[in-house]
């Protein structure tokens, strides 16, 4: 069941009484502009759920004119006094640079022998939901504590499969984690899907053979809200939290993991 007015009405009044935050994470490749523009509509949808969505963005760097999660560990959390000003980029969508805050939390969860996103819980609790958007590099170990399926959108071609699998192994080795790969379509005309479809199939089938399956795939039309709001509530309802019940995920070897997994086409 997704709580909807509680989220919306906690957000709207900035009441902060859930002790958890939901956690998404959205792992970033070489289609820049394609991601991005995916990302921002996956976040619309679940605002129109009633979630408020804060997106640390480890694509973007921190400055001075655009300050972001770098300046915000320097703080103390919200609670003892800590703000940020976003400047031009505060709006109904939070987006907070982290290209250098991201990294950093990950250092000081390996020097404190923390949980690494146990810290951004005094800074986010007022949202609904945090999204994490940076490399795969930089995700992975900073999902080693929460049971989140990180969304890969998979670039077209052999290229995009290659990129994908990298990506995923990534993920594997660092969190122990399964994905969701998805394939966006721009045209959705029936060449499309079927080069969508037969690079997603041989990507699972990497992922079967190396990775133990743990991988979900799906196809949808970048220009189809509806395909949208579907990927929306599947990524919502396998999302972590951060709160003071996490419990460490178990980091497996690849030739450890299960050879089972879920599969959407």
């Amino acid at each position: 069941m997704l709580d909807v007015s509680f989220h919306q009405g906690a957000g709207l009044l900035s009441f902060t009484p859930q002790s958890e935050l939901r956690v998404l994470a959205v792992a970033s490749q070489g289609q820049a502009e394609t991601g991005m523009e995916v990302l921002w509509q996956l976040c619309a949808s679940l605002q129109r759920l009633g979630y408020p969505v804060v997106v640390l963005d480890g694509t973007a760097y921190e400055t001075e004119a655009s300050p972001g999660l770098h300046h915000l560990l320097s703080q103390a959390p919200w609670h003892e006094g800590a703000s940020l000003n976003l400047g031009d980029i505060a709006s109904s969508l939070a987006v907070i640079p982290a290209a250098q805050g991201l990294p950093e939390l990950a250092r000081i969860a390996r020097a404190t022998d923390t949980a690494p996103l146990q810290g951004l819980l005094p800074y986010f609790r007022a949202y609904g939901l945090l999204v994490l958007h940076a490399p795969a590099s930089v995700l992975g170990p900073l999902l080693t504590h929460t049971a989140t399926t990180p969304l890969v959108m998979m670039p077209p071609g052999a290229a995009g499969v290659l990129t994908s699998y990298q990506t995923l192994k990534q993920i594997a080795l660092h969190a122990g984690l399964p994905c969701t790969v998805a394939a966006v379509l721009q045209e959705n005309s029936a060449p499309e899907r079927t080069q969508a479809a037969g690079a997603l199939r041989t990507l699972q089938q990497c992922a079967d053979r190396h990775l133990g399956g743990r991988v979900r795939t799906t196809t949808l039309s970048a220009h189809n809200s509806q395909d949208m709001q579907r990927l929306a509530l599947q990524l919502l309802e396998n999302a972590g939290t951060i709160g003071g019940t996490m419990s460490a995920m178990p980091i497996h070897n690849l030739t450890g993991l299960p050879s089972h997994g879920v599969r959407s086409h």
